[in-house]
């Protein structure tokens, strides 16, 4: 087992505060280990902790449908127990009208709240203004590069090496479970696919025409890094003679943003200091799963590299956005705090022109930021006009 240091040393600065920790992601991201891993790290260290470990994808838990079955449950288990106690809830969306029970438990100081859910819009309902301000939330993403790598230290040390694996294969962590071959873990990605869709999309949002959804999905996999509207897609479907309106393809999408397979990245004018509607790229949860349902297409590669770049800064805590300045683009911008990231992003950088558009680009921004230019390069100048470079799987490996 592998430690995720991101989410574990991040949930030990909450132990013992007042709000409810908040895991969010898709499913089969590492949720439920995280769970398991930091209440073993916590409970080690100090005997004094009780745990209760409720998941809802466990049969054992069927019988826990709606908030009363919850608060019955969790209080039968804690009753008389002096000691301290910490409750964890995995997959939480499972359970009817949830935040009752844990704005209840937060309120009577039960226990110390942990809990995880594979919906984006798990804190967003109406009843979820009673935990409001009571909750602090930790996104989980797929591996990052780094942490495909510890998984697969003892196996293969080659970074080039793995991070050909890491393009092919994604960052889900029961990948590693299998042999990094085709067969077995594109087969593995496919089922992980396919419950997603079915429970998280299909099922949750009562969509009847299942074959819709799945032209569309494979419509944005085929089409990441691209800017990409509902009026679009629909014209696209509408020139093969499928009928779709734009209201049911931007609903197709919130839908899957809100199971996590998908990322709609907005586009801001750098100069104008705004967004510009409309002008969205569309990246995937985990490429992995494109390239369980599409096959790996070895041309699609500048658009893999820059889901890696953005899922990989995501994971960091950086709010990201595409970039625009004068008409040109600028791959992305990454924020936290008072730390702002210009990236360009690209395989190679071998030809004076792509040379001209990563750098020049970010030479038109005139303020004193960040600014960086990630290739499949090894040997091109670490600096360029002040600009950056460096090589992509070091950069994942070492800044992270």
């Amino acid at each position: 087992m592998i430690r995720r240091s991101i989410y574990i040393d991040k949930m030990k600065l909450y132990l013992e505060k007042p709000i409810i920790k908040v895991l969010t992601g898709m499913r089969r991201v590492g949720k439920s280990t995280i769970l398991n891993m930091f209440s073993h790290e916590i409970c080690e260290n100090d005997k004094e902790y009780v745990p209760l470990m409720i998941n809802m994808e466990s049969l054992e838990f069927s019988f826990i449908r709606d908030y009363n079955d919850l608060n019955l449950y969790v209080k039968e288990k804690f009753n008389g127990i002096k000691s301290k106690k910490i409750l964890f809830i995995d997959e939480i969306q499972e359970i009817q009208n949830w935040e009752k029970a844990i704005s209840s438990f937060l309120s009577n100081g039960i226990a110390d709240i942990y809990i995880t859910g594979s919906n984006a819009n798990l804190l967003s309902s109406e009843l979820a203004t009673l935990i409001s301000g009571r909750y602090i939330e930790i996104p989980v993403f797929p591996l990052t590069f780094k942490e495909f790598n510890q998984f697969i230290e003892n196996k293969n040390k080659d970074l080039d090496d793995n991070f050909v694996g890491f393009l092919r294969y994604g960052g889900l962590p029961g990948i590693h479970l299998f042999p990094l071959e085709d067969e077995p873990v594109f087969n593995y990605l496919n089922g992980i696919f396919n419950t997603v869709i079915l429970k998280d999309v299909l099922i949750r949002n009562k969509i009847r025409d299942a074959a819709v959804l799945e032209k569309i999905v494979i419509y944005l996999f085929d089409n990441i890094g691209n800017i990409t509207t509902s009026k679009s897609i629909a014209n696209y479907f509408k020139s093969h003679r499928i009928n779709i309106n734009t209201e049911t393809v931007q609903n197709y999408l919130n839908y899957l943003q809100s199971a996590f397979l998908l990322y709609k990245v907005p586009r801001y004018d750098i100069k104008g200091k705004k967004y510009l509607e409309f002008y969205d790229k569309v990246f995937i949860g985990d490429i992995g799963l494109r390239h369980g349902l599409l096959g790996y297409k070895e041309d699609d590669i500048s658009g893999l590299l820059e889901n890696i770049v953005y899922l990989e800064f995501l994971s960091q805590g950086y709010k990201v956005t595409i970039g625009a300045i004068n008409g040109l683009e600028i791959d992305f911008i990454a924020e936290k705090q008072n730390e702002i990231i210009y990236l360009q992003v690209c395989k190679n950088l071998s030809e004076e022109s792509t040379i001209e558009r990563e750098f020049g680009n970010l030479e038109k921004i005139s303020n004193n930021h960040k600014k960086i230019v990630l290739s499949l390069e090894k040997f091109f100048p670490s600096n360029k006009n002040g600009i950056k470079h460096y090589y992509l799987p070091k950069f994942l490996m070492e800044n992270s």
